[in-house]
């Protein structure tokens, strides 16, 4: 099942991606315009862009050493997965963004069903490669939930610019998904879009 998910990983992504947008579209939340609504949407903003900053951080570390060296410094020395981590709070700001508690928990749920899957697969590999040195990191590092306790990070670290470059390209799909969430809001407000389902 870990590879097979992991394999269409990209697929079921786009997927979820899609009916995430024909959800937005087509559907209101009754927080909206409220107290509590602005509050979700603050929050998820708050994790939307703590998501894109940590995702960054992570991208430095790894820009061009990705599969070729265990990386265990910086954000990669609390948790044995932070590009996970932060797009898990990424996903979920981008769900609060819409002031619906039940979009916001929901995306948080389904990244949690589906991403150990993924996890499990990706460190099957780096066992392999890595064999005793994969072994020492899971004794010490959190698989998930960073330890902030353990971070240590060296002076100094050479990147590759290119493969960072790519990374901004893609954490630019969570400002561009907040984006899409705002102005479905708006149009849904202004009754310039239909809304077939109130949801809490």
């Amino acid at each position: 099942m870990d590879a097979l998910i992991a394999t269409y990983r990209i697929w079921i992504s786009r997927f979820v991606g899609a009916a995430f947008i024909a959800l937005v579209l087509f559907t209101s939340s009754r927080l909206a315009g409220t107290l509590p609504g602005a509050l979700l949407a603050f929050i998820g903003l708050l994790l939307v862009g703590v998501a894109v900053a940590g995702r960054l951080w992570c991208s430095l570390y790894i820009a061009g050493y990705k599969n070729q060296q265990l990386i265990r410094s910086g954000p990669y020395s609390m948790t044995r997965n932070p590009l996970y981590f932060f797009s898990f709070l990424g996903f979920t700001g981008i769900g609060m963004a819409t002031q619906s508690l039940t979009i916001g928990l929901g995306t948080a749920v389904l990244f949690l069903l589906f991403y150990p899957y993924v996890i499990r697969h990706e460190e099957s590999f780096l066992q392999r490669e890595f064999g005793g040195v994969f072994d020492d990191y899971l004794r010490t590092t959190p698989r998930f939930w960073p330890n902030l306790k353990l971070l240590h990070e060296p002076e100094t670290w050479q990147v590759n610019p290119r493969t960072f470059r790519r990374e901004v390209g893609d954490v630019l799909g969570f400002i561009l998904a907040v984006a899409l969430v705002l102005l479905a809001g708006a149009l849904h407000a202004n009754g310039m879009l239909p809304s077939l389902l109130l949801l809490p």
